[in-house]
């Protein structure tokens, strides 16, 4: 077993959010089902005991589930031709929901617990109005003792607008109803230090005080023909979460007790990501990973000093160029001048005005002009 090196944890990261004690479980399809892509109704059956024993300790808990698609394919007949094209997939997905729901129905049941279905899409993160709408639906399932199944919403996503994977979700909905953690349950027992495949002397990483460059690189690419997912993707999901106050583990699904154990910090239960010592507020959050970015603004290196070092908003005399449309209220990249990203942020003006107004001081701004192209309240400069 092997610890990876960083910083510190401070005492302070290891609080829960105000609302606290909740504990979102993410399964993907590589562990909820079967080769032939049929619902593996023995995972679903460990799941929910899993669930049912955290819920019997006074913990919420939502339950975040891919699998649609997975499980619509054999009902179709398509197991062995699995579609390529969105819409085909969109018609796979709405088969498949309600048989998956189903399952999870039945066997929530059998612990005396009612589920109900939640379908997310990418702008009810986005749009800050639909986002509010969110947090109070599931904040509302929790509060009358429902175990919220969050999925993806397949069916109807536009192929351009969509998460892809359930493990950002998941993240995205631990900082959403005050999770203080988030378990992201695979086929493998965490993130190890080589692939086993390759190397026999392959061993689990339990401990990741930050992601980094390295550990991205660690986690490689894309999971099974079945999942959407891979190790990659519940790295990208744990440092959402770090930056929420959120611990995350990784680990085995088929584990005995994975869930008590991940709540309890038990030794070896998976990969433990630790929440950073300092978190974004909501709103940063929000724009940092939950909204798209519809252009970059390219600033000089006093602009990228004063963004990162000084906290301080954006003006158009640091910023020498533009790509991508953007109006008014869209989020956009911002990158220095050899073209490397280092913050996000909404936009006051758009893409043809500030090609106008670069690089001009704000006493020469024509009048009307928002004094700021980013203000500070509205910029993130995101984690490396």
């Amino acid at each position: 077993m092997s610890k990876a090196a960083g910083r510190p944890v401070s005492p302070s990261a290891l609080s829960p959010p105000a609302l606290g004690r909740t504990v979102v479980v993410k399964i993907g399809s590589s562990s909820l089902t079967d080769e032939r892509g049929a619902i593996d109704e023995g995972a679903v059956a460990r799941v929910c005991a899993e669930i049912a024993a955290t819920r019997a300790t006074g913990r919420p808990v939502v339950a975040v589930t891919s699998g649609a698609i997975a499980a619509g394919l054999p009902v179709l007949g398509l197991s062995d031709r699995r579609p390529t094209d969105p819409v085909t997939l969109q018609a796979v997905s709405a088969v498949g929901q309600g048989r998956l729901m189903m399952v999870w129905d039945r066997h929530l049941a059998s612990h005396g617990l009612v589920g109900g279905q939640v379908l997310l899409a990418p702008l009810d993160f986005a749009v800050r109005d639909q986002y509010l709408h969110a947090r109070a639906t599931l904040g509302r399932l929790l509060d009358l003792g429902v175990v919220p199944v969050v999925n993806e919403n397949d069916a109807v996503a536009d192929d351009e607008i969509r998460f892809g994977d359930n493990d950002r979700i998941a993240a995205l909905v631990a900082h959403l109803v005050g999770a203080d953690l988030l378990v992201l349950l695979t086929d493998i027992a965490g993130l190890l230090t080589a692939d086993p495949r390759l190397d026999a002397s392959a061993s689990l990483i339990e401990e990741i005080v930050e992601v980094d460059h390295d550990m991205e690189a660690l986690a490689g690419g894309a999971g099974t023909a079945r999942g959407s997912g891979g190790m990659a993707t519940k790295l990208a999901a744990a440092k959402i979460a770090a930056w929420s106050g959120v611990r995350t583990v990784i680990a085995a699904a088929d584990r005995q007790g994975v869930v008590a154990d991940a709540v309890a910090g038990a030794p070896g239960v998976g990969t433990v990501v630790r929440p950073r010592d300092r978190i974004l507020p909501a709103r940063k959050l929000w724009i940092a990973f939950a909204v798209g970015s519809s252009g970059t603004v390219v600033v000089d290196a006093g602009a990228r000093r004063a963004l990162e070092a000084d906290g301080r908003s954006l003006l158009a005399a640091g910023v020498v160029g533009s790509e991508g449309r953007f109006i008014p209220g869209d989020a956009v990249e911002v990158a220095d001048d050899v073209g490397s990203v280092f913050a996000k942020g909404i936009v006051t003006v758009g893409a043809p005005t500030l090609r106008k107004v670069a690089g001009v001081r704000i006493s020469d701004l024509p009048e009307g002009t928002p004094p700021e192209v980013i203000h500070r309240d509205d910029l993130v400069v995101l984690p490396r």
